[in-house]
């Protein structure tokens, strides 16, 4: 299919970048302020469950939304996983005990296991194959643009008003993305109407097995995520941080322009090569954050980190739908972020048992965080050489 019938830049990926955008900015501005506001409920020793229980819910929903997004369409599963973003920011101010807190992340990390998977699905379905990586990076930029202001809004928010005020405004944004996706065109051709009996996933329906490689490094990769999401709030106020935001706006600013440079580096050259590159890059980050002593050598970190991302997420995302069927896009996507999420859940718990209170114990997590990346760097190079 040629690229002038099936080009880019479309109004159609314009509503989903925008929307995406919104939903990032949504669920992410409220993590620079959530281990200190679950230490105020009296939680410090559970700030690993923040992101771990999140990641868990979302790990567990990824079947479920792989298989709807296949079934009823691509937008109403995006629609689901937005609202559940609009209902959390309403119920953040209600639900203060530490119980009430944990069930709502818990709750709270549906939201990422519905609408990024049939996002991704999305894409796919608008996009010619040979510029995959290419909008794998486009869209990257606009998600990755709500992750970096997210946590700056979220922050300035709490520091001006209240954290309810944050919470209310995370409401907002998801209602947004919402509204947005109401205007955009279904892509799924033969839709069938919602049936609870769709709920029930057999077995052959959890993972597509043509992209367990792939999978794999990302689990890998990303239980670097999971601690950075555990412990840098903490890490950067002991390093002399005052606005804990900083670190993943300076990350995510970074990840930006070389979104869209690998992306379409990843068409042409191939997605090993990138994500052998980037998994090199991303070593090197985390022994940087994990040596940091200061704010300048932190922000290094946070740069150099925020390119290794930047690399390997658009390439992953492409190599994905590379090894999958066009039928099962959305059980191929889910698997992607199953293992996602497990990686970012692994590492958010290893991170909150090894790190409470004790900050001389943070450069630790980060070095062994580089040692599993250098795995899934190992594994990539020695295993799979006839991957291209």
């Amino acid at each position: 299919m040629s690229e002038r019938k099936n080009p880019i830049y479309t109004i159609q990926f314009a509503l989903l970048c925008l929307s995406s955008f919104l939903f990032s900015a949504s669920f992410n501005m409220l993590i620079p302020e959530m281990p200190a506001y679950l230490t105020s409920l009296g939680g410090a020793e559970y700030k690993g469950y923040i992101i771990g229980l999140f990641t868990l819910s979302a790990g567990i929903s990824r079947p479920f939304s792989g298989k709807l997004t296949d079934k009823i369409g691509r937008i109403p599963v995006m629609a689901v996983g937005s609202f559940v973003c609009v209902l959390c920011g309403l119920l953040y101010p209600l639900l203060t005990s530490i119980a009430g807190f944990l069930w709502l992340r818990l709750f709270h990390g549906f939201s990422t296991g519905f609408k990024p998977t049939a996002t991704a699905a999305y894409v796919a379905d608008i996009v010619p194959g040979n510029r995959w990586g290419e909008a794998m990076g486009i869209h990257g930029v606009c998600f990755s643009t709500g992750l970096a202001i997210g946590p700056a809004i979220g922050s300035q928010l709490t520091k001006m008003f209240s954290i309810n005020a944050m919470f209310y405004c995370s409401s907002l944004f998801a209602l947004l993305s919402i509204v947005i996706l109401m205007n955009m065109k279904e892509t799924l051709v033969n839709r069938k109407p919602f049936r609870f009996s769709m709920i029930k996933i057999n077995r052959s329906e959890v993972i597509e097995v043509r992209v367990l490689v792939a999978a794999f490094i990302t689990f890998l990769a990303y239980l670097s995520y999971g601690i950075i999401l555990t412990v840098i709030p903490d890490w950067g106020v002991h390093l002399g941080v005052s606005n804990k935001g900083l670190f993943f706006m300076v990350f995510t600013f970074s990840s930006l322009l070389i979104r869209l440079i690998s992306g379409r580096l990843s068409d042409k050259i191939g997605r090993v090569r990138i994500i052998k590159v980037s998994l090199i890059i991303l070593m090197v980050s985390l022994g940087l954050i994990g040596f940091a002593k200061g704010l300048t050598s932190l922000m290094i970190g946070s740069a150099v980190y925020g390119i290794a991302t930047g690399m390997l997420s658009p390439a992953l995302t492409a190599w994905i739908i590379d090894l999958s069927h066009p039928d099962h896009r959305g059980k191929a996507v889910a698997t992607m972020y199953i293992a996602l999420e497990a990686g970012i859940g692994l590492g958010a718990f290893f991170a909150g048992t090894l790190y409470i209170t004790d900050v001389s114990m943070i450069p630790t997590i980060f070095y062994t965080a580089g040692f599993a990346t250098f795995l899934a760097f190992l594994y990539l190079h020695l295993f799979k050489k006839n991957f291209s």
